[in-house]
């Protein structure tokens, strides 16, 4: 007999509905289980997201945020009470941190349990406070649609984030004759104070070396248009964080890009953002690269072009917050711009950094084994695959560091880097993702082999879901080399950095995916060329060379040392 009756349950699938969730990643539990009943058996015409179930609630959440950071619309997870709320941690903190809005609900055990010691009862609300923009436990099955509408308007505000919603179990199974509110309308922003626009672009045009840094909030679709509407007609030069990546075009490589900056202190965009005499930060939090490794000296002279104002620290300390819808500020400087153009100076001085930038990709020695692949033949192996249309996704560990500042990438959001809080694990989790969502170009996902295996499990749920992810994995016989490297510099031996050995093919095809192993480098080309022609998820073993890791992390400008 089908159950007409409504449940709490139903008001929050048709409260994602409402909010344009389509998509939701979770684990199944007890205290939480009608709302998995309600999301894969919905009623006669009632919608709901797809449920994507995921092998741990850590990766449920970093599919979240990829779907966040990808669509630009809300990402949402699901997980029962206790472990599987705890087990969420990690990921909303990093979605938070990196500025990925998300929504999170958990089960709880009932309202009458909630102070007793009985199983699985935490204080789940109080435990993602800190970590969230938005965090609390619903107490009356009226309030349910009300609750998500005020979490999601957290979770999407000026600095979007995180935010989590407490579900005990009686307020999920509690009959409600309630229906879910509609979505409220999003407060809009305009472009910044007219006359702030105006003082920058004449202090643009009195600089002698004005520079865009462009960050997390400044990747957005609408950012980045604008952007490159402005410097289609005034070239500016520009650098990105990690998180800012792909924000200049194939079209505007040669004159605008700079290079990424990032660990370490000892890049191009570094030396250029020293010699600046005018930072315009668009989109840029701290949190990506602080401002003490890019403004060691705090002499540089900093405006900033975000939709929330920054926060003060003894390195940064702008001298104009221009607060407002980016893209539209962006388009206001470039009509009070008009005729400007870059001094004969400034462009020769360009080219020089430019020049610099260039050499500083190609491999310039020889591996220390024959038989290892240097880092930069990788990259560029990786690069001559990939096309514009792919995601990568990189997870943390010394190919990290290679690759975000050498691996060029020309659209906003495709090449995905957790920078706020270098998570490890992140890489396959948001590789499927972008496979979901972008399910006609391949997605790929670089990992170290320890880093890789934090959440390589997810590669069934990848094999499950018959998507065309490649996975490429820098093998370094299995140490946590990013550590290790970083600790010989600073202490001469490294400590608590061995692992011991797994097969990466054979883990790959025990999953059901295809496994391949690069045995020589000259190797590299045809083994990469079979993984981007094998349909499904293929896992690509590649051993490496880090032995050079250390010139990578020296010559730093200043001691920048984790």
């Amino acid at each position: 007999m089908t159950d007409t009756k409504k449940h709490g349950a139903d008001i929050v699938v048709d409260s994602l509905t409402n909010h344009g969730v389509d998509l939701i990643f979770g684990i199944p539990g007890a205290k939480i289980d009608r709302l998995f009943e309600t999301l894969e058996h919905p009623a006669d015409g009632q919608k709901a997201p797809k449920l994507v179930v995921t092998r741990h609630e850590q990766n449920a959440a970093f599919m979240a945020q990829a779907f966040a950071r990808i669509t630009g619309k809300t990402g949402a997870m699901i997980a029962t009470s206790g472990p599987g709320v705890g087990n969420l941690v990690t990921g909303l903190m990093t979605a938070n941190a990196e500025g990925d809005a998300v929504i999170a609900i958990g089960g709880q055990v009932p309202r009458k349990d909630l102070y007793r010691l009985t199983h699985q009862s935490t204080p789940a609300a109080q435990l993602f406070a800190p970590i969230t923009r938005y965090s609390v436990e619903i107490q009356d099955p009226n309030n349910i649609s009300e609750i998500m509408g005020n979490a999601f308007a957290a979770a999407n505000g000026p600095k979007p984030g995180a935010a989590f919603i407490s579900l005990p179990q009686d307020v999920d199974d509690a009959e409600v004759t309630t229906s879910a509110l509609p979505a409220a309308a999003d407060p809009k922003m305009g472009a910044a104070a007219t006359t702030d626009l105006a003082n920058l672009a004449d202090r643009i045009k009195q600089a002698k070396l004005p520079v865009f840094l462009v960050g997390m909030r400044g990747s957005s679709d609408e950012a980045v248009a604008a952007l490159q509407e402005l410097l289609a007609v005034i070239p500016f030069p520009v650098v990105e964080t990690f998180q800012g990546s792909g924000a200049i075009s194939r079209e505007l490589e040669a004159e605008t890009f700079f290079g990424r900056v990032g660990l370490f202190r000892n890049q191009i965009g570094d030396k250029l953002l020293q010699q600046s005499d005018l930072v315009i930060t668009l989109g840029y939090d701290a949190i990506e690269y602080e401002p003490r490794n890019w403004n060691k000296e705090a002499n540089l002279h900093i405006v900033t072009l975000d939709t929330t104002a920054a926060q003060i620290d003894n390195n940064f300390l702008p001298e104009a917050q221009l607060i407002g819808d980016m893209a539209a500020s962006l388009r206001q400087l470039k009509t009070d711009l008009v005729g400007h153009t870059l001094p004969a100076e400034t462009v020769a001085k360009l080219g020089e950094f430019k020049a610099e930038l260039l050499a500083a990709d190609e491999p310039n020695y020889t591996p220390a084994e024959a038989h290892l692949n240097h880092p930069l033949a990788v990259v560029k192996a990786i690069q001559e695959h990939v096309t514009d249309d792919m995601t990568v996704s990189l997870d943390i560990g010394s190919h990290y560091i290679w690759m975000a500042r050498h691996f060029r990438s020309y659209v906003p959001r495709h090449l995905l880097i957790s920078n706020g809080m270098q998570t490890l694990g992140v890489g396959l989790p948001w590789a499927m993702t972008a496979a979901l969502v972008r399910p006609d170009a391949k997605s790929v996902s670089v990992s170290g082999d320890s880093g890789f295996f934090f959440s390589g499990p997810e590669l069934e749920t990848a094999v499950r879901l018959g998507l065309n992810t490649v996975s490429i994995v820098w093998n370094d016989n299995y140490h946590y080399n990013m550590v290790e490297f970083q600790e010989e510099m600073k202490y001469d031996r490294s400590a608590g950095v061995k692992l011991g050995p797994i097969d990466i093919v054979k883990f790959a095809e025990s999953m059901g995916a295809t496994g391949l192993r690069v045995d020589s480098p000259d190797q590299l080309q045809s083994v990469l060329d079979q993984a981007f022609a094998t349909e499904g998820p293929v896992v690509v073993d590649i051993p490496v060379d880090y032995s050079h890791n250390y010139e990578l992390g020296g010559q730093l400008i200043g001691s920048q040392m984790g």
